[in-house]
């Protein structure tokens, strides 16, 4: 059942790839998902290293700890919709839907580590995935915040040389 589940995921997740990188922020976007799968893969090492997580079915168990279709594409994808859907917004609605993602995550981690072989918490609970799950979304913005800042100075300076 385990390794069902994580086929339907991977094909879900590449049959929104196309959908997801076309228009013109596609270099933005690249730049979303690869920043966000180093960002999951380095606090999920961590996590694992650790022994707070474990991943009894994952892809790849000879040379990966960690779930590489979580890291890599599965959080980088929600985050690429999460900065779309809240690319204009200020702070407070920002906030708002960062628990659109992270709540249901943390609820559906914690039904699917009772429920299933995907996950074993050994030190961790639905709290800590809220708070990483939100650690990482706000530091993606944060990055595309830096990215906007850096293409309006890049808009200003072509105005000045011209």
């Amino acid at each position: 059942m385990e390794k069902k589940l994580l086929n339907i995921l991977t094909a879900l997740c590449f049959i929104s790839l196309p959908f997801l990188f076309k228009g013109p922020k596609m270099r933005e976007n690249l730049l979303i998902l690869f920043s966000k799968g180093v960002l999951a893969t380095l606090v999920d090492a961590y996590v694992v290293g650790t022994r707070r997580v474990e991943y009894p079915v994952r892809p790849f168990p000879k040379i990966f700890k960690t779930n590489v279709i979580y890291d890599v594409l599965f959080f980088p994808i929600l985050s690429v919709i999460w900065v779309k859907i809240s690319y204009n917004d200020k702070l407070w609605k920002i906030l708002l839907k960062s628990f659109i993602f992270s709540v249901p995550m943390s609820f559906a981690q914690w039904f699917m580590e009772k429920n299933t072989r995907l996950f074993k918490w050994n030190k961790w609970s639905p709290f800590h995935t809220f708070a990483s799950v939100n650690f990482t979304l706000f530091m993606i913005r944060g990055f595309v915040g830096l990215l906007k800042i850096v293409d309006k100075f890049k808009g200003k300076q072509n105005i000045i040389e011209n």
